[in-house]
């Protein structure tokens, strides 16, 4: 009878001891590596740069940041040129607002490098950009790595980028401390900044449209915009800095018995908020088409994030079986943030003047797009898209709903727009239009606008 040699059943290669250790595999598998370092010796000599939101956001954001003692420099609104630098030093298949974005920090750089001759080690050195991620399907959420590829490319190897959303890069503690202390103060100057920038680029939509001499709103809100700076900058009341604006605002001689068709901006975030060619500067060419233009405010976003938490607290506590401890804790956490915020809001609107504007009821936009979209779907401006619709339509608060989104965004287009044709054959009292933007072919888009209006 023939024994079997090896009873295990398994292969023992030449001078195999059954004794012998195993051996340790080690698989070395790829990361992004880039420098974060950004601590508390950095603040006097690197310049934080950021921008993506209106540009009035951006310089009320900067003025904030000075006046807690950072050295912050919003760049300049993107434009076709960004778009044309974006697409050089990026990869194929990117959404609009990563060719936007990517394209206008690079030209910031160029431009530090070629024409203020500038070393490239001291914009490594002296220069940080700041942005903030994104989530779901968003390929607008991994753009932090097409920065650092296209920056690479460009010459600058080593340029920091640094998101909010990743705890471990911006957020990050070293020897040295934290780069930006994010203690009370300061989220409470940034919600001021996007706040008081909020109010006015509101009270400017609705009432550019009925001024009688064409372009007084602009300066005034050019007055205004210094005013709050000067506030936010110094650490003065903004409230009092608004009250200032309020009086500046109301010299604008309007006419308020011109009739014009309403339309509502939703969208993806960046398009919809963006002033620039990022969506062919859509605002001012729907007011010069005759239309007054409602805006989605940047703190309506954070109240989603905030509804985001309370909601899914509230799931948890549900699957549990629990109402005490942690989750409790942080439901009454969230609720107060999410009073704070509206509280602020309203005192804001009312020192400017502007009456009858307030920050979406999230729970009520849950509410009517629950019955067409999950609302645990978090991509782009998730559900919000289809709630604003449905509410535009059944308040009768727009003639038309204009839904911006970029080339390539996949869950604004490819997911909040797949519902819409169910949503507005059920909804008829509004019109609806989805555009895309490419960054080329405007007058494609201007001529479906001015289908829909007329």
């Amino acid at each position: 009878m023939i024994r079997d040699a090896n009873p295990r059943g398994t292969f023992d290669p030449p001078g195999h001891r059954p004794d012998a250790a195993p051996l340790e595999r080690r698989s070395e598998h790829w990361y992004d590596a880039h420098p974060q370092g950004f601590t508390s010796a950095d603040r006097e000599t690197t310049t934080v740069l950021f921008g993506g939101a209106t540009t009035l956001h951006d310089r009320l954001i900067e003025s904030g940041l000075k006046g807690l003692g950072y050295q912050a420099r919003a760049l300049p609104c993107p434009d076709t040129e960004s778009l044309r630098v974006g697409k050089e030093f990026g990869n194929r298949g990117q959404c609009n607002p990563t060719y936007f974005t990517v394209g206008n920090l690079l030209r910031y750089l160029i431009a530090l490098r070629d024409e203020q001759g500038l070393s490239t080690e001291r914009i490594v050195r002296d220069y940080a950009f700041v942005t903030a991620g994104a989530c779901g399907p968003c390929r607008f959420g991994m753009y932090a790595t097409e920065y650092r590829k296209a920056l690479r490319d460009a010459g600058f190897e080593g340029f920091r980028v640094m998101t909010f959303q990743n705890s471990g890069n911006l957020w990050q503690r070293s020897s040295g401390g934290t780069g930006l202390a994010l203690t009370p103060r300061f989220f409470v100057t940034l919600l001021k900044a996007i706040v008081a920038a909020d109010v006015l680029v509101a009270f400017g939509y609705r009432t550019r449209p009925y001024e009688r001499v064409a372009g007084s709103t602009d300066a005034a809100l050019s007055q205004c915009r210094d005013i709050v700076a000067s506030a936010l900058a110094a650490g003065k009341s903004v409230v009092r800095a608004l009250h200032w604006s309020r009086r500046v605002l109301q010299d604008i001689e309007v006419d308020r018995l011109r009739p014009k068709p309403k339309v509502s901006v939703i969208g993806e975030f960046w398009a919809m908020t963006t002033e620039g060619d990022g969506n062919y500067r859509l605002q001012r060419f729907l007011e010069s088409e005759g239309a007054e233009c409602e805006v989605q405010p940047v703190a309506a976003f954070v109240l989603y994030g905030v509804w985001q938490i309370e909601h899914d607290t509230r799931e948890r506590m549900r699957l549990l079986g629990t109402t005490g401890g942690a989750l409790r804790r942080r439901l009454a956490a969230a609720a107060a943030g999410r009073w704070a915020l509206q509280t602020m809001f309203s005192v804001f609107a009312r020192a400017v003047g502007l009456e009858g504007f307030h920050l979406p009821n999230m729970g009520e936009l849950a509410r009517v797009s629950r019955a067409h979209y999950a609302i645990e779907l978090r991509g782009g401006e998730g559900h919000m898209e289809v709630g604003k619709f449905i509410q535009a339509s059944e308040g009768n608060k727009a003639h038309l709903v204009l839904s911006v989104k970029p080339f390539g965004c996949m869950p604004s287009s490819g997911v909040s727009d797949g519902v819409q044709a169910l949503v507005t054959a059920r909804h008829t009292n509004t019109d609806f239009l989805p555009i895309e933007t490419t960054g080329d072919g405007a007058v494609n888009v201007y001529s479906r606008v001015q289908m829909a209006l007329f």
